[in-house]
């Protein structure tokens, strides 16, 4: 694999925003590009294997290092948000920081992202957008597609007047992110995709998010926490890491049954990204736990294959929640990619 690492006042809608959007187009991949020469560097081996608890340097428990983190809001859009912090290690004195963007996976919420706050240390701003509805929101319209997600990332980077940023999401966040890579590609500067995928739900994923919705419907978010709980998380990490399970369960019962099926609804009408693979020339990490089997690393492979200089990583012991199940091995790629690629 080409240079894979292997680890083992705000409007409440955005119809004057995607006209906006819509007209910075021609300065598509502004941010993104690489000169050749520069291309070649970065396809170079990153660094050693990440295995499970191999990696101290942002900690064990990185979300306790960064302190208890509100949750900030302007106008209906809420966020995580680590400010950076000056870096203390010599090797990352004097390199370019500015902002990292988590997108949150389904049926999770932004507090997922904890772990990655650390990240703060290495003199990155991290910022994790709640989607719409989630983390018990009340009051936010329904989210109808993908678009109607990213469009609200974008409000919310134009609103911290964030010009351009490093874009990553898990899940549901890629699809979020490869919508604002469509939409409005000049805010992106990087990008991290992380257990996803760029192909549409077949027309069994399409049955089996309809099913879903009736639960959720009928049953509410503690029904599909007991539904995709087995999915989400790994067998290492249902084997070893009860606690990591719980956490996994309590951001989803923290979500509303109307917010989980305005995802589903979203998920299940998203369009095709395949054909924004060779579009995209900023730098790309790409990451999976070996235990996904929601979108297992054969479909991880291929988007290395098709992003052109693309890292990929594996994680070791982690199933589709890669950065929960394994924060300390998901941190140490996620910061690496940062320190020499970005």
């Amino acid at each position: 694999m080409r240079g894979a690492v292997n680890s083992e006042g705000l409007q409440p809608e955005h119809g004057a925003d995607r006209k906006r959007q819509s007209a910075r187009q021609p300065h598509a991949h502004e941010g993104c590009a690489q000169d050749e020469e520069q291309t070649k560097k970065d396809e170079a081996d990153l660094g050693p294997e990440l295995e499970p608890g191999a990696t101290k340097q942002i900690g064990q428990r990185p979300h306790q290092r960064v302190g208890a983190v509100g949750m900030p809001s302007i106008g209906r859009l809420r966020y995580l948000d680590a400010p950076p912090r000056v870096a203390r290690q010599a090797e990352h004195a004097g390199r370019p920081q500015g902002t990292l963007v988590l997108i949150h996976a389904f049926p999770l919420n932004a507090r997922m992202w904890e772990p990655q706050l650390a990240l703060a240390e290495r003199g990155w701003r991290v910022v994790a957008p709640q989607l719409r509805g989630f983390d018990g929101a009340s009051g936010d319209p329904p989210a109808q597609s993908v678009d109607d997600y990213a469009g609200d990332v974008i409000d919310l980077l134009d609103a911290l007047r964030i010009e351009d940023a490093v874009v990553g999401g898990l899940s549901m966040g890629g699809y979020v992110t490869l919508a604002l890579f469509r939409l409005a590609p000049r805010y992106v500067r990087g990008m991290v995709l992380a257990d996803t995928k760029p192909q549409p739900d077949t027309p069994e994923g399409i049955e089996g998010r309809q099913r879903m919705l009736a639960v959720v419907r009928e049953r509410g978010a503690a029904a599909v926490a007991d539904e995709m709980l087995p999915k989400l998380v790994g067998e290492s990490t249902r084997r070893d890491s009860p606690l990591i399970v719980e956490r996994a369960r309590s951001l989803i019962l923290g979500n509303s049954s109307q917010a989980i099926a305005g995802a589903i609804h979203a998920l299940m009408t998203r369009p095709d990204s395949t054909p924004l693979m060779s579009s995209i020339h900023c730098p790309t990490l790409i990451v999976v736990g070996d235990e996904d089997t929601l979108t297992p690393p054969v479909l991880s492979e291929g988007m290395h294959r098709a992003i052109a200089g693309s890292e990929l990583t594996l994680v070791r012991g982690a199933g589709h929640l890669s950065s929960l199940e394994q924060p300390e091995a998901f941190n140490a790629a996620l910061a690496r990619f940062l320190a020499l690629r970005v």
